[in-house]
């Protein structure tokens, strides 16, 4: 399967600049109940993810009270300290790559062959064409017996 079949193009994602202050990253996830919003650069590369943990603690190691304080700070200037480093993929990249990128986080960058972002691979995304996949090897495409045995439940 080619993972562009899962992808949600940049132009339908939020995203923030390496230049956006600290307030306005916290204020796009908050506002869209985003734990985590990749950040590029205004060429179009992708950058990292920057996650609402990493603001915390540039907070908390710059002893810093509120909203109004991150104004004066930009993303680039928070260091990330995760264990986790979320990694772009190639849009050439196998279901499985993700699939297994998807274990600790969220979503997963996809770069295109001039490292430009191009847009995220969610993990509920790639947890359906799985679940579908399973279904179809099953060969219970309709079978509701075999949904209630394995948890799950049809959208009607």
């Amino acid at each position: 399967m080619n993972i562009i079949q899962l992808l949600h193009p940049k132009a339908l994602i939020d995203y923030v600049y390496d230049d956006t202050t600290c307030r306005q990253a916290l204020e796009i996830m908050g506002n869209h109940g985003f734990t985590a919003v990749p950040v590029i650069s205004h060429e179009g590369e992708y950058i990292r993810t920057l996650a609402e943990g990493d603001l915390l603690w540039f907070m908390i190691n710059n002893e810093l009270g509120g909203r109004k304080e991150l104004e004066q700070y930009s993303i680039s200037d928070v260091n990330i300290k995760r264990n986790v480093q979320v990694k772009p993929v190639s849009v050439a990249s196998s279901i499985d790559d993700v699939l297994l990128m998807l274990i600790n986080q969220n979503f997963v960058p996809v770069i295109d062959d001039r490292k430009m972002f191009i847009g995220i691979i969610t993990r509920s995304d790639v947890l359906k064409y799985c679940h579908g996949r399973l279904k179809e090897s099953a060969g219970a495409t309709d079978n509701k017996e075999y949904e209630r045995a394995e948890g799950f439940e049809q959208d009607e």
